[in-house]
């Protein structure tokens, strides 16, 4: 009962004139982001983290998130119509849509789609509202041992499972780990790693490293390498399903939710995984297999649209609940808590209750409103697609520039901020993930304070994170994901 009230409290204040406005701009641009291809949450949600020092905590908060799922919404628009998935998650999405679209099913393919991710996204809602609140009452026993021992695990699992190679992985972590150390040490007071630069005294600003990274980096690696490249899109039909599709769509949506969530939840799951799953499943189970692959089955649409929209909203638990980041734009979003001095975790449900029963009850309605902008307005999404590449990242570019300049009037933010671009650039360039770097800068700090409170409280033994079962089952979960796939090839070789 006491989670129904403060739902209801949170739909209160979601449901003002202003948030309901900024929920709304929220969820379009996500949309527009969505379906532009190339651009993806992470970059928009980095963009605008300027207007952070501007606007009130929740309204931005609910702002961002409605950009976060706006986009997965609408990120399988490009990847049915265009074969061009505008995030990893949605590119599952184009196996069959894509070949739904050129034998005529382009609006089947856009209505499972839309309607599955309305599904996903709002029974994942449900379980963040019940499941988020005991976690957190959880994490709350939890001491420094286990909170380093976290911390360490989402390291090593964003670095292991984003990008091809472990050992880029945790090159991309170390660099931001190394960014998050510059500046004055946070117990001792002493200077570190400035290069005697006084702007570095302070550290780096995270916005900085955010828009340098996804923004200006995106824009720059498109200029260089993606200028030339011409897609045909595939002709738009009317958006609506048969009975016979409305049939094969709602067992996968279900299922499609019933992977995505779990895989959410957890450091690094991401939504890569769920989707591929999601597909094997409906491929494996359908009446239907004839037209996997051929003309395209509505179910291996319905099923990973739905993992993708489920996965994404999980994501908010781990935030919410430990302060972890399970994905890029988690990573970015958790950025902008600490903007605002408000630092996620298990105390987040005592010291900010509002805000975060806020920003639940905003996923409920941001989903009514993605559905209403989806379905109806699909035709005006794709008018989008014809916006040439030039302008538009231009545009992103003027915006990024602007947006950091406002924060301090510093011209050296603008230097650190293309540099940190050109270091973009180069990642992407030769296969390095840049969301380990992110998540690197955000939680190496955090982490150096939990360890140091650890040895603290051990007298100076290290054994202390082999002393509390609950440390010493992170500790063996941290070597298990780093030493598990090497056994795992072995053993099947």
């Amino acid at each position: 009962m006491d989670i129904w009230t403060q739902l209801m409290g949170g739909f209160a204040t979601a449901a003002t004139p202003i948030n309901l406005l900024w929920a709304f701009v929220g969820c379009v641009i996500g949309t527009a982001v969505g379906v532009l291809p190339g651009i993806g949450p992470a970059v928009t949600v980095a963009m605008l983290l300027p207007i952070t020092t501007q606007v009130e905590p929740t309204a931005s908060m609910i702002f961002f998130a409605g950009i976060y799922y706006g986009a997965m919404y609408g990120g399988s628009t490009t990847s049915i119509l265009l074969n061009t998935p505008g995030e990893t998650g949605t590119m599952v999405t184009a196996l069959e849509g894509f070949k739904m679209a050129k034998n005529g099913r382009a609006g089947a393919a856009l209505a499972t789609a839309a309607i599955g991710s309305f599904v996903a996204g709002t029974i994942a809602t449900i379980l963040v509202t019940l499941f988020a609140p005991v976690v957190a009452e959880f994490a709350v026993r939890l001491g420094p041992p286990e909170y380093f021992l976290l911390m360490v695990l989402a390291f090593t699992t964003v670095s292991a499972v984003l990008g091809r190679s472990v050992l880029r992985g945790m090159t991309a972590l170390f660099i931001g780990l190394a960014i998050g150390l510059i500046g004055l040490d946070q117990i001792t007071g002493q200077v570190r790693y400035t290069a005697g630069v006084p702007e570095f005294m302070d550290g780096i600003e995270v916005v900085l490293v955010a828009v340098g990274l996804f923004a200006v980096g995106e824009t720059l690696y498109n200029a260089l390498y993606e200028g030339r490249a011409r897609s045909s899109i595939n002709q738009m039909t009317r958006v609506h399903m048969t009975r016979a599709e409305w049939r094969r769509s709602w067992p996968a949506w279900l299922r499609g939710t019933a992977l995505g969530f779990p895989f959410g939840t957890i450091p690094a799951g991401g939504s890569e995984i769920p989707t591929f799953l999601s597909y094997a499943t409906e491929r494996k189970l359908s009446r239907h297999p004839e037209e996997f692959g051929t003309t395209g089955a509505i179910e291996g649409v319905a099923g990973p649209e739905a993992a993708n929209n489920s996965a994404v909203t999980a994501t908010l638990v781990p935030l919410l609940t430990l302060g972890i980041p399970t994905s890029v734009t988690a990573a970015i979003l958790l950025s902008a808590l600490q903007n605002y001095g408000i630092n996620a975790g298990p105390q987040l449900f005592q010291t900010s209750s509002n805000l975060v029963w806020a920003l639940i009850a905003s996923l409920y309605i941001g989903n009514v409103m993605l559905l209403v902008l989806n379905l109806p307005l699909v035709g005006l999404w794709v008018k989008l697609l014809k916006i040439p590449k030039a302008p538009l990242y231009a545009g992103i570019l003027i915006f990024a520039t602007v947006g950091v300049y406002g924060m301090r009037q510093s011209a050296f933010d603008l230097v650190v901020m293309l540099g940190v671009g050109l270091l973009a650039v180069l990642l992407r360039r030769f296969d390095f993930p840049t969301a380990p770097v992110i998540v690197g800068m955000i939680l190496g700090p955090l982490a150096e304070a939990q360890m140091r409170n650890a040895l603290s409280i051990g007298e100076g033994r290290w054994t202390v994170f082999i002393d509390r079962p609950m440390s010493l089952t992170l500790l063996a979960v941290v070597v298990l994901v780093l030493v598990g796939p090497r056994l795992w090839k072995r053993f099947v070789r």
